[in-house]
This record gives structure tokens, sequence and C-alpha cells, in this order.
């Protein structure tokens, strides 16, 4: 790819993979930084990808991975932090069952640490299908895989998860 291809590539596909990011992240601002090491690594390996046809795959697989990096290097720094937008919610939603809502926040806490504890085949295609309610068809576009073969992966990944989740609860 020459100097403007990759330019036109960047405008492209920058507002996709900044989704992504985001989507994986809750964060703006830590979405762009993704959006930016994923470009860094496209560039730095550009000369790998041999089907032009299949850039947007390729970024938005590097895009994925790269925000699943940055939740670990996150979580590892500082644990599992509760959002202030989440404390916002809360306070706003007097009216409902506090309780109950804090219960299905941690519980969707839970759910994201045991998808970043597994193989990483069960949680591309589980982030790709919890976090940017992508359907199968999708998934194996972003990730360049066969339909069957993410539909495999989302069955098998979600009875690892549960055993994760249940794992989790009783321990």
């Amino acid at each position: 790819m020459s100097r403007i291809d990759i330019v036109e590539a960047f405008e492209l596909y920058r507002q996709r993979m900044f989704y992504i990011g985001y989507s994986i992240t809750n964060d703006w601002h830590l979405a762009e930084d993704i959006v930016q090491e994923s470009f860094i690594k496209a560039f730095n390996k550009i000369d790998t990808i041999e089907d032009n046809s299949k850039l947007g795959a390729w970024l938005s697989s590097i895009t994925t991975r790269t925000a699943i990096d940055f939740i670990r290097r996150e979580r590892k720094r500082k644990g599992l932090p509760l959002e202030a937008e989440m404390l916002d919610i809360l306070g706003k939603h007097t009216d409902q069952n506090v309780e109950a809502e804090v219960e299905t926040v941690m519980l969707q806490e839970q759910v994201q640490f045991a998808i970043q504890e597994m193989n990483d085949h069960y949680r591309d295609v589980l982030m790709l299908k919890v976090n940017q309610s992508l359907n199968e068809q999708e998934i194996a576009s972003v990730l360049g895989l066969n339909v069957s073969t993410v539909k495999v992966r989302v069955h098998r990944g979600r009875k690892q998860l549960k055993l994760l989740l249940h794992d989790q609860l009783t321990a």
C-alpha cells in the first residue's frame, strides 16, 4: 500500500475502529488511543496483508485485540473500576430498586471479567457478540472466519463462560 492508500484507509475505517474500541472499553479517550495504536500496528504489518478487500476486517480484528490488551493492562494496574457514569445512573434512578441495579452491574462486570479470562478464539467472538451486538455473519466478517466456525465458537464460548461464572459465583 502506498502512503495515500494508508491515509484513505485511515479515513475510511477510523470511525468503525473507534466504535469497536469504545464498545469494549466504554471510554472515549481510551478508544482514541486504541485506534491510534491499532493503526500503528497495522502500518508496521501492512506488508503482510495479501488481499486489500479484507483490510476492514483485518483492521477490526487488530482493533478488537488491541482494546482487549488495553483492558487487561488497565485491570492489572487499577483493578476493576466503577465508572462515574454508573454511579450517576444509580443515583438518578431512585424510583427503581438500587440493590437490583447494583447486582446487575456486578454481574455484568463478572461476565466481562470471565470473558477476558477465556481462550482467544472464544473471547474474541463473545466480545463482539456481547459488547457490539454483532450477529454471527458480522463477526465472521470482522474476524475473517467462516460463519459455521463463529457459531461453534459462540456455542463453546457460552458453555465455557457458564462454567467460569458458576465457579466465580460458588467460590
